[in-house]
């Protein structure tokens, strides 16, 4: 995009990618900088977050630069009527780069179109979540010293878990095998299951989570996301349908690792945490790293 925006990782090339990725590994060997000093960063976040906000303020941080921003629209000018164009209008005047996280699909591409300044989506409803995949990648590629020919399992909600729907994108440049898992309710959409057809990427479905994961190298937890479902009846019938527990990965290849964006709700048993295979809390911990060189790119 002409202002650099990072709206959908489809915005990205796979050169684009494997850059991030490298410039990631280097702010992880020294993430103390000073090279964005005298910029400001904002953070919009009209839906609730804890590590996508804070590692996106962290990194803004450690480059050196200035935060400004609200983790609650109730405490922005929208609780009052204000036009979701007028506020980015105001605060496009402030800062240097905007992230942001709104519920609604779309609102980051609106921005982007509407803004002088780069516009980092943070997640837009069910839509994408692009900062998530790329520290989704780099949690992979540092956990199996490649990107490429990976067996990835999908647990969970993949209707609505907009970091699976990014994921998909981004991985149809490294010839992966997908299983995905999930109840009927919360299937893979048709949309991304075209798009992994017409990319030759090899898939199956199943609604069992039991020895399904066997042959995977890479096993992505998902929370079944109440905010989500407008009938809530719905939301009971599926909220519990898969727990992951450690006598589950007996069978597991020693290479496995476990990813979850988190928050984690039921899906994952705290006896998980201690097994070597559990990956989610330092892949939480890469989101700085990747952030990091997100806002250097966007800003560069």
């Amino acid at each position: 995009m002409s202002n650099k925006s990072l709206v959908s990782i489809t915005d990205y090339s796979k050169d684009d990618i494997l850059s991030i990725l490298a410039s990631a590994a280097d702010f992880e060997a020294c993430p103390n900088r000073t090279t964005l000093a005298g910029k400001v960063v904002a953070t919009l976040f009209f839906e609730p977050s804890t590590r996508t906000r804070l590692s996106f303020e962290t990194a803004a941080i450690r480059l050196g630069a200035k935060t400004i921003g609200f983790s609650d629209a109730a405490t922005s000018s929208s609780s009052k009527g204000e036009t979701l164009h007028d506020t980015i209008q105001m605060v496009s005047c402030y800062a240097d780069v905007i992230v942001m996280r709104h519920y609604l699909e779309g609102a980051a591409r609106y921005a982007a179109e509407v803004l002088p300044v780069p516009i980092v989506n943070a997640g837009d409803g069910a839509n994408q979540h692009p900062s998530q995949t790329l520290l989704d990648l780099y949690s992979i590629l540092k956990t199996q010293g490649t990107l490429e020919g990976l067996n990835i399992c999908l647990v969970g909600d993949l209707k609505y878990g907009r970091t699976v729907h990014s994921l998909i994108q981004a991985m149809s440049h490294f010839r992966p095998t997908f299983k995905f898992i999930a109840p009927d309710e919360l299937r893979m959409p048709e949309e991304y299951k075209t798009f992994c057809r017409k990319h030759g990427i090899p898939f199956t479905e199943s609604r069992e989570l039991t020895d399904n994961f066997n042959d995977a190298d890479i096993l992505y937890m998902t929370r079944v996301q109440r905010e989500r479902f407008t009938d809530l009846m719905e939301y009971e019938r599926v909220k519990n349908v898969y727990t992951l527990n450690n006598a589950m990965l007996a069978g597991t290849k020693p290479n496995l690792r476990i990813l979850h964006p988190l928050p984690r709700v039921t899906e994952i048993d705290p006896d998980v945490d201690h097994n070597e295979k559990a990956y989610y809390f330092r892949q939480a911990q890469n989101g700085l790293y990747v952030r990091q060189a997100i806002i250097s790119k966007v800003l560069s």
